[in-house]
């Protein structure tokens, strides 16, 4: 018996979809949404409604029936921390989605998923949400107890790039000891240990390396400093964090293509900013290393930024003594998630029950 299965990826500027029968793509479309499209609506949950009449006019103009699906898995959204796992979508989940203190599109993905699959007649589930949290207790205690340190990452890419490498390596995934950078917007970088995440940065709220587009570790009292200064409001500072710093702070863009071009024209400043970034980046995959005490089995590099080869031979070059390098580039989350779906449907895996 095969299986069709719609996956849902949102994204601040792109709905991203995906439709399988089995392992076999039958239609992956990229739903690009304007600067004034997204302006329209107040806050991210308003544009529910209106991301789920795209999905459903792009399957119709392709003259797919979603009566014929079989699941709808949606990226998950920052609820409460939960282990890894594929998770029904039900009432208290849909709740969370649509209550969540941390604003961000991927909080649509549960949603879409169910309204869609209600239309359909089937279930619906998340996979792997960026709040996973499987972090040993001594990686959350910091310097100040009201600021632990929070699991927010990309589990979803984390977890499916770790487990293709196994099986192309021939070793258990839960045998095993690797980190995991992913590299896009955002950058995590996590230690592996017998498939279990048990420490990683918070790649959303301000921590780790800098990224395109977030500012990563800070030095405390100079920020506190830049709070109090009168110059920034709150809500400007909190975009630094997650969206407004890194290399668009440094040269007002997010692409490193287009870093590289100016490179390439001469521009030591976004060579100075980029070789920073790599920098920083291979100062957490060290981090990582000694909290696996030393016994890496690999170094995987993932995400967008990892097809870029001058950024994976900086930092081949300078992490290669601690384990082989391997690039697998790009996020393929929309092939994890089906993947995740189907096994569920197969039953080789029973969903778990968000609580």
């Amino acid at each position: 018996m095969s299986y069709k299965v719609l996956a849902i990826n949102p994204g601040s500027t792109s709905t991203k979809i995906a439709l399988y029968e089995d392992e076999r793509p039958l239609l992956e479309l990229t739903l690009r949404h304007t600067t004034e499209e997204i302006a329209r609506f107040a806050n991210i949950i308003d544009q529910l409604d209106w991301r789920r009449g795209l999905i459903l006019s792009a399957l119709r103009e392709k003259e797919f029936d979603i009566r014929n699906l079989s699941a709808v898995i949606g990226r998950g959204g920052l609820i409460r921390p939960i282990p890894a796992g594929v998770y029904e979508v039900n009432s208290r989940m849909r709740y969370d989605l649509r209550n969540a203190q941390m604003k961000h599109a991927c909080n649509l993905g549960g949603l879409l998923a169910a309204q869609i699959a209600h239309m359909a007649k089937v279930k619906a589930y998340i996979a792997d949400p960026p709040v996973v949290d499987e972090m040993d207790d001594v990686a959350r205690i910091t310097g100040m107890p009201m600021c632990p340190r929070k699991s927010i990452f990309h589990a979803l890419n984390q977890k499916a790039t770790a487990r293709l490498h196994c099986d192309r390596a021939g070793i258990v995934y839960e045998k095993s000891n690797l980190i995991v950078a992913h590299m896009g917007g955002g950058i995590s970088v996590a230690a592996h240990k017998q498939g279990r995440i048990v420490d990683v940065n918070n790649a959303l709220d301000g921590d780790g390396p800098f990224a395109p587009d977030r500012a990563g570790s800070i030095p405390s009292s100079e920020l506190i400093k830049i709070c109090f200064s009168g110059q920034y409001t709150r809500e400007e500072l909190l975009k630094y964090i997650s969206s407004k710093g890194g290399l668009v702070a440094y040269l007002g863009t997010n692409s490193v293509i287009q870093v590289m071009e100016r490179i390439e024209k001469g521009d030591q400043r976004a060579q100075k900013v980029l070789e920073s970034m790599c920098y920083n980046i291979v100062k957490q995959i060290g981090a990582m290393a000694t909290a696996l005490s030393g016994r890496v089995d690999g170094i995987l590099l993932t995400g967008g930024i990892a097809y870029n080869e001058p950024v994976t031979e900086y930092i081949r070059e300078h992490c290669t003594f601690i384990a082989p390098v391997t690039v697998y580039a790009g996020e393929n989350e929309l092939e994890a998630l089906v993947a995740n779906a189907l096994v569920v449907l197969r039953g080789q895996v029973e969903p778990k029950v968000y609580k």
